[in-house]
């Protein structure tokens, strides 16, 4: 996926035309500690947000986030590579959405239920799947 900026020229800037901090608003902390790499989010539509002024509200990055996360939960991580930002920007945009009530949040599925050890046909998926690698 590309980056919004891409399609505006600057031949002459050796960085990204938009610093992250103006994307978050000033903000160099998330709000939110229950975010991870492997959380995953999932866009819900509420009452009202699909208005033209509710889409006209949101920053370009809001709406990539939303994109991405329509059809299927997508990791914290996923989305940051696919804005191409810094997993902590990604992280404060996607506290904005989800205090909006646009997205949800959800930790990953643990292993271990119960206290119980993980299946080990899953393990050794793990390890088949990397030595292939």
């Amino acid at each position: 996926m590309r980056h919004w900026t891409e399609d505006l020229e600057d031949d002459d800037a050796d960085e990204p035309l938009v610093r992250p901090y103006t994307i978050t608003g000033g903000r160099t902390t998330a709000g939110r500690d229950d975010l991870t790499l492997i959380t995953l989010i999932t866009a819900r539509t509420a009452p009202g947000t699909d208005t033209a002024a509710g889409r006209s509200a949101l920053q370009p990055e809001h709406r990539t986030i939303l994109r991405l996360c329509a059809r299927r939960p997508v990791a914290v991580a996923e989305i940051a590579a696919g804005l191409d930002l810094p997993v902590s920007v990604t992280k404060i945009l996607i506290g904005d959405l989800i205090d909006a009530g646009r997205v949800r949040a959800r930790p990953p599925l643990a292993f271990a239920h119960n206290g119980t050890l993980p299946d080990m046909t899953i393990l050794e998926a793990v390890r088949d799947g990397l030595r292939g690698l």
